[in-house]
């Protein structure tokens, strides 16, 4: 057994826990991500920054039962970071060539990273769709579009081919 922010004990189990685990797991794939990024990718950085922290906030919000007082305490989720995964999506597209089939993860170390948190994200917007919670879906669905992208990014600025899937 363990206990949600808001107090109520349940199983380790509890599809809470399920989800808060996907998404602390989430943010320290982000951290291996970051540390295999050039340093003067300078906008990623604070971009992936920016996203470990709103995970900290998504796995608060999610650790709570609705109704519960502790809700209260917190801010509750807001458009604003979807519109940041957005925009970063926007930039980093303007670089890249048009996708000519499906493309195999891989490439530079940190391209393979992006990949894995993508897929990571994935298996926690699944997570989080099994609570459910409304707030929190289409951030995260936008999130592994971003990571989608920016794992195609990091090949691009290193000057690795993606590699494409032969059916």
């Amino acid at each position: 057994m363990t206990s949600l922010l808001s107090g109520e004990r349940v199983p380790k189990s509890h599809a809470r826990i399920e989800a808060c685990g996907d998404l602390d797991e989430l943010a320290s794939v982000l951290g291996a991500l970051a540390a295999s990024l050039a340093e003067d990718r300078v906008v990623e950085h604070e971009e992936i920054r920016q996203i470990q922290g709103e995970l900290l906030h998504v796995g608060a919000w999610l650790a709570v039962t609705p109704g519960s007082q502790t809700l209260d305490m917190l801010r509750p989720p807001s458009d604003a970071p979807v519109e940041a995964l957005e925009s970063g999506i926007e930039r980093m597209e303007k670089d890249l060539p048009p996708l000519q089939g499906f493309i195999l993860p891989g490439g530079h170390p940190s391209a393979a990273w992006a990949h894995v948190a993508r897929c990571v994200c994935r298996r926690a917007e699944r997570r989080v769709a099994a609570i459910p919670s409304p707030e929190v879906l289409p951030w995260l669905n936008r999130l592994s579009s971003y990571l989608y992208v920016l794992a195609r990014h990091c090949n691009h600025t290193r000057g690795v081919p993606e590699s494409l899937w032969k059916a």
